[in-house]
């Protein structure tokens, strides 16, 4: 008989919602129990104390009507035993009826069928006829600041969510998502997969594998982006399919590592728009401080075009009278030999020759080190965990085991004689803390900083940092340039380079009279035409039908673009 019912509720309850019934059961038991010990009660007083005589049904009668608080009054004790046991029934019924009783009903039957409900309404494909769209296969910090992107230029994208119920919630609040498991072939099918413009497998690495088998068998063509977490994850991608690998954890410790200022000055190259060469710079211990930028003549001197000036880890918008002061990083845009030129005046200033320091002996700080003492530079490193001694020998010049917030430990490390500090750790709140406490020991100090949440990015810049860059925000900008057939430029947070092709309003006028820069604040850099050839902008260069505007600026300022000018 326990077997045959057992194989009847396996057949008609969904194994999910056994549990549930079980939890029903047994509150149903309990309730039962409960009502039966007090109508016997009931009778026991009424017949021993009060010497009246009732039938079960009336005590049954009795005790609901007490538990559920009703009271009708027609029966009652008047003994003080009777009256207080009608306060324990009572007390018990508010507990069980009215408290416990919803509780139970929401939990085990309206939110199980509200989540049934909700799963027959999750979206299982795109639209039909849905071509050229970008689907992500999870969604994390990545795809979040990926989808603000692709809103802002138009590109259809969808987003893989395995559970029903979150792809629902997920419709509801904006997001275009289809339910399916990320690694089920029905599920790139009813994505279109074969029409996709590309695919970003950002899940982990052993399943990215998967995912790029499972697209592969279905199509040869289309584009595959795959985040690779570790270094001998790449080759294995690229063998079983992906297109592009993004070791984004190795490039986000090289580009930290760009940033920093040590040994004789240099240009920082930051990317490329086609022949043109984008490029930053430090002032610090130059005749150019002081000096505005008319005054320096770097476009009368070296050919360069200085497009924004870095203060602080806020980029500010240049004009002719703007002063360069001693912590600025002047972006200059100009030609390979322009670049080399201005990297041949700058050499001869010394900036400080002490060991770099970086906190953080996580993957990001020993590729930040690497890079950094592959070019020559001398660098100690602060990591928290002892376990981690053994590991970390040899990778940088120096190492010092303790908290990094300890005084004696950081100046011990050389932070009052570093040029830059470099945060490495995956803690915002931390890299936040150290950021203030590197900045008052050693005013002088160029702080850079590494961030996991795109939310604390303001919070890093107010703490002192002169330059922050994210998991997410790299991220992003790979698989934009890889969408728009281009480089990969790394400005910082908050600033990138647009590609907008050329509204009909504009077609046919100069830049100088387009008013782009005074209308929404970006800056154009280049122009680039039909055939890909990149030309840099001037005042009178004519703004020409079917060509691109290379634009640098923040997300609210190419927002404002496209309500001026379409």
């Amino acid at each position: 008989m326990k077997f045959l019912t057992s194989q009847l509720l396996s057949l008609l309850i969904p194994k999910h919602l056994r549990p549930n019934l079980r939890a029903l059961v047994s509150y149903t038991l309990l309730l039962v129990a409960t009502v039966a010990l007090f109508s016997v009660g009931f009778h026991w007083i009424m017949y021993h104390v009060e010497g009246q005589e009732h039938s079960w049904v009336t005590g049954v009668y009795w005790a609901l009507t007490v538990m559920t608080t009703l009271g009708f009054g027609d029966i009652t004790f008047h003994s003080d035993l009777g009256r207080l046991f009608s306060v324990v029934v009572l007390l018990s019924g508010v507990v069980l009826l009215l408290i416990v009783l919803p509780f139970v009903f929401i939990r085990f039957f309206y939110a199980p069928w509200m989540e049934s409900r909700m799963q027959f309404h999750a979206p299982r494909a795109v639209p039909p006829g849905t071509r050229g769209h970008v689907i992500l296969c999870s969604l994390d910090s990545l795809a979040t600041s990926l989808m603000a992107r692709l809103r802002l230029h138009g590109i259809p994208h969808f987003v893989i969510e395995p559970d029903p119920v979150k792809a629902v919630q997920l419709q509801i609040d904006g997001v275009p998502v289809v339910t399916g498991g990320v690694e089920d072939r029905a599920t790139y099918e009813a994505l279109e997969v074969a029409h996709a413009r590309l695919v970003v497998a950002n899940c982990a690495d052993t399943t990215n594998t998967n995912i790029t088998l499972t697209i592969r068998d279905l199509s040869l063509q289309v584009p595959i982006a795959a985040v690779a977490e570790h270094e001998q994850s790449i080759d294995l991608l690229e063998l079983t399919g992906s297109n592009h690998v993004m070791p984004l954890k190795l490039q986000l410790g090289e580009h930290l590592a760009n940033r920093v200022s040590a040994g004789h000055l240099h240009c920082h190259v930051v990317g490329r728009v086609g022949d043109l060469m984008i490029a930053e710079f430090p002032v610090h211990n130059t005749p150019l401080v002081g000096r505005s930028l008319r005054e320096v003549q770097l476009r009368e001197t070296f050919g360069l075009n200085v497009v924004a000036v870095w203060e602080r880890g806020s980029m500010v918008p240049v004009t002719p009278d703007t002063v360069l002061a001693d912590g600025s990083f002047p972006v200059v845009v100009g030609s390979s030999e322009q670049i080399t030129n201005i990297d041949t005046y700058l050499v001869i200033y010394n900036t400080n020759f002490n060991p770099v320091l970086v906190i953080g002996g996580g993957k990001v700080g020993c590729v930040t080190t690497r890079t950094l003492r592959s070019r020559g530079v001398t660098v100690h490193m602060i990591e928290r965990e002892e376990g981690l001694r053994s590991s970390l020998e040899g990778v940088a010049d120096q190492l010092f085991i303790g908290d990094a917030a300890d005084l004696e430990l950081l100046m011990g490390a050389g932070l009052a004689e570093a040029p830059s500090v470099l945060l490495t750790t995956n803690d915002d709140a931390m890299n936040v803390y150290l950021a203030v406490y590197c900045r008052r020991l050693n005013p002088e100090l160029r702080v850079i900083s590494r961030i996991t949440h795109e939310r604390n990015i303001e919070a890093i810049h107010r703490a002192g940092a002169d330059f922050v860059l994210s998991y997410p925000s790299l991220g992003a900008e790979s698989v934009m340039a890889l969408l728009q057939s281009r480089e990969s430029v790394i400005l910082g947070e908050g600033f990138e380079l647009f590609y907008v092709s050329v509204p009909v309003s504009l077609a046919g006028q100069t830049l100088a009279s387009s008013q782009i820069r005074a209308r929404t604040g970006l800056n154009v850099l280049a122009l680039r035409l039909s055939d890909r050839k990149v030309i840099p902008a001037t005042a009178s260069m004519v703004l020409e039908s079917g060509c691109e505007l290379v634009m640098l600026g923040s997300e609210p300022q190419r927002r404002d673009f496209t309500e001026e000018f379409g």
